[in-house]
């Protein structure tokens, strides 16, 4: 096959959907299951959420997060840590959770917590550190050596977090708030924020050994692992804290204003997401080094990248703070060429095609798609978009499709395709589906089948199926809901999914439409300590 045409599928699942023991999906024994069903079913895909940390005060959304560059530790696998001779076997029963289609993550987190201060415990109980665990130890210096330019502020936000009895950093004493190297110096070498540092540093590190694991997992049986970056981080956050003069805030440290999106499909109010505003003017001024460094970390945790509402790096969307909505906002000039300029320089000198993709979803401007045109960044085509107003014109409609697209049947945003027919759907929807099929009309045991026969026919070189759209679900699995909340980023594989059963009609449709490469690697364990 053409190299330069690469057709491929895969599913989208983030990590804590999957199945498992602990209350929430993690990096263990059922992602390396779910790598081997994905290559068995022909996907050489696998796309997550991002997989930075999440908290209670952002309703665990994944796109708020207190952290651009450090990982999720709920997703690290407590039977990987057993095998690495972290924690015995005997001491997780105590842990083990009730695998049902939700994740608490208030039980999830008690019980994380506790697993990986034994796991700490055990790593530095006895000067362990330097004998049963030498290699680990040195893997791990190594590690916060060169992960130093964002892990020493992350844990040091974390300890203060933690002292201030989780406020937010606007709040704290105004030597914390305003980083008082005279104050915090000392209180970094006290005891207790010591041990903090040095456990925050640990689970990281344990993160991202894991997530490494994972991926070198997924390349053996041919499986490209696509990220996701959020454009904004969240207000409380190591980043804004870190980096106080790259954000709009006022001289107490607080926004004067945030990003959002006006009135859309989503919204009648627009989405109003509260995240601070870069100072982009600022941010040129060294060749946007901040923004160079989180791509290179995104690409740590991942083969290729969407980058998420696109469109704010050429005009967002800016909302005064003090204002309840999204509806009072104005749209301004965001950085532009210079910024595409100096990601070109940085990520793709030798010729490569950049390894992002735009996600350019709802009114997309001309100097947008020149944008995405210049440098070869794919766009996303979402299905259940096409067949609207306009249908034969619709950019989402698959005869539009260009080679160099993702296509979507749905994001984590909408509704599942079951859902979405049954109560989204308008009739025009309906009506422009069946046309277009040929056929009198839909019906609901189809629509689902169709949906994705119509994904993998796309002329899109890839394309990725959710798997609640793999499963025929109702909007029971939906992930999320904008504007809402509550009740969100929730949704996981119980255990009572069969995916094997949905493997046969997946490869053939693989095989069908040129999207099937026959599966790589043997079924092994990930690597020990």
């Amino acid at each position: 096959m053409d190299a330069a045409y690469d057709r491929k599928a895969g599913l989208l699942l983030h990590i804590s959907s999957l199945p498992g023991p602990y209350g929430v999906g993690d990096m263990g024994p059922e992602a390396e299951t779910f790598a081997n069903f994905l290559a068995a079913a022909g996907f050489r895909a696998w796309q997550t959420l991002p997989l930075v940390p999440t908290s209670a005060a952002f309703g665990y959304s994944p796109y708020s997060c207190p952290s651009a560059f450090a990982g999720n530790v709920l997703f690290i696998s407590p039977d990987r840590l057993c095998e690495w001779g972290l924690i015995e076997k005997d001491e997780l029963r105590a842990f083990v959770l009730p695998c049902v289609s939700h994740v608490c993550f208030a039980d999830a987190i008690q019980g994380k917590k506790k697993i990986l201060l034994r796991a700490y415990e055990n790593f530095r109980g006895e000067d362990a550190y330097k004998k049963r665990y030498k290699k680990l130890s040195d893997e791990f210096w190594d590690f916060c050596l060169a992960e130093a330019h964002w892990l020493e502020d992350y844990a040091l936000f974390t300890a203060l977090k933690e002292i201030a009895g989780d406020v937010a950093w606007s709040d704290w004493l105004e030597e914390y708030a305003k980083r008082d190297w005279a104050v915090l110096d000392p209180l970094k070498r006290g005891r207790r924020v010591a041990r903090l540092l040095d456990r925050c540093r640990f689970e990281q590190f344990l993160f991202f050994r894991q997530l490494a694991d994972l991926r070198k997992l997924c390349a053996e049986r041919g499986i490209e692992l696509i990220g996701d970056l959020p454009i904004y981080v969240g207000y409380d956050s190591a980043d804004v804290w870190g980096h106080q003069d790259l954000f709009e805030l006022d001289e107490k440290g607080r926004p004067t204003v945030v990003a959002g999106v006006p009135p859309d499909y989503f919204s009648e109010t627009g989405q109003r997401w509260g995240n601070p505003i870069y100072r982009w003017g600022r941010m040129r001024g060294d060749g946007y080094g901040w923004w160079m460094n989180r791509f290179r970390q995104a690409l740590v945790c991942a083969d290729r990248v969407r980058v998420d509402h696109f469109r704010g790096f050429l005009g967002y969307w800016e909302i005064p703070a003090e204002e309840k909505t999204a509806v009072n906002g104005a749209w301004r000039s965001g950085p532009g060429r210079d910024f595409f300029l100096a990601l070109h320089r940085t990520f793709g000198a030798g010729g490569e095609r950049l390894p992002f993709i735009a996600e350019d979803l709802g009114v997309i401007t001309d100097d947008v798609r020149e944008a995405m045109n210049k440098f070869g960044l794919p766009g996303m085509k979402v299905l259940q978009f096409a067949f609207g107003e306009g249908m034969p014109q619709s950019p989402y409609a698959p005869h539009m499709h260009r080679r160099n697209s993702a296509v979507y049947t749905g994001t984590h945003d909408n509704d599942t395709t079951l859902g979405w027919w049954r109560k989204g759907a308008t009739a025009e929807e309906r009506a422009n589906l069946a046309r277009y099929l040929g056929v009198e009309q839909v019906g609901e045991e189809e629509i689902v089948r169709t949906m994705k026969r119509l994904a993998y026919a796309s002329t899109a070189e890839l394309i990725v199926i959710p798997v609640q759209d793999a499963l025929g679900l109702g909007s029971e699995a939906r992930m999320n809901v904008p504007s809402t909340p509550e009740h969100n980023w929730t949704w996981r594989l119980s255990g009572d999914e069969r995916l094997e059963e949905c493997a046969e009609e997946l490869r053939e449709l693989a095989v069908l439409y040129g999207r099937f490469e026959e599966p790589k690697g043997k079924e092994k364990k990930s690597g020990g300590a």
